[in-house]
C-alpha cells in the first residue's frame, strides 16, 4: 500500500503554486498535490487530511459533491437528544468596575440523559 494519496480537490492541479510546477525545461506542468497518509489515531488527520493538501481543496471537494454527500443518508426529520433540565449558575468574582459594579457571569449546564432512561 503507497503511504501517500494524490490530493482529491477538483482544482489543485490548476492553483498556480510552486509546490506544483513540474517537469523537465519546456515541458512543465501544474500537478496534484501529494498528500501522506498519517498513521496516528488523531480522527481529524485519518479522515479528511489523508485526501487533501489544504482546507482550500477540501472546500471545493465538498462544493463540488454536496447533493451527492447529503444523498448518502438525507435528513428529512430533525434528530434530538434527551437532556436534564439545564442548569444556570450564577458566579462573581472579585473584580469590580470602575462604577462600582463587581463583575458576574451565568454558566449554563447541559447534561444529556441516557438512552435507557427514555
Amino acid at each position: 500500500m503507497s503511504e501517500f494519496n494524490w490530493c482529491h480537490g477538483p482544482n489543485c492541479h490548476e492553483k498556480k503554486l510552486q509546490s506544483r510546477v513540474r517537469g523537465s525545461k519546456g515541458n512543465k506542468v501544474l500537478r496534484t498535490m501529494k498528500v501522506k497518509i498519517r498513521s496516528n489515531n488523531n480522527y481529524w488527520f485519518q479522515h479528511w487530511w489523508n485526501y487533501f493538501c489544504n482546507q482550500s481543496c477540501l472546500m471545493e471537494f465538498v462544493q463540488k459533491h454536496i447533493q451527492g454527500m447529503i444523498a448518502l443518508e438525507p435528513r428529512k426529520e430533525p434528530l434530538e437528544t434527551r437532556i436534564e433540565d439545564p442548569k444556570k449558575e450564577k458566579h462573581e468574582s472579585d473584580y469590580t468596575y470602575s462604577d462600582g459594579t463587581r463583575h458576574t457571569w451565568t454558566t449554563t449546564t447541559i447534561t444529556k440523559l441516557d438512552n435507557a432512561e427514555q
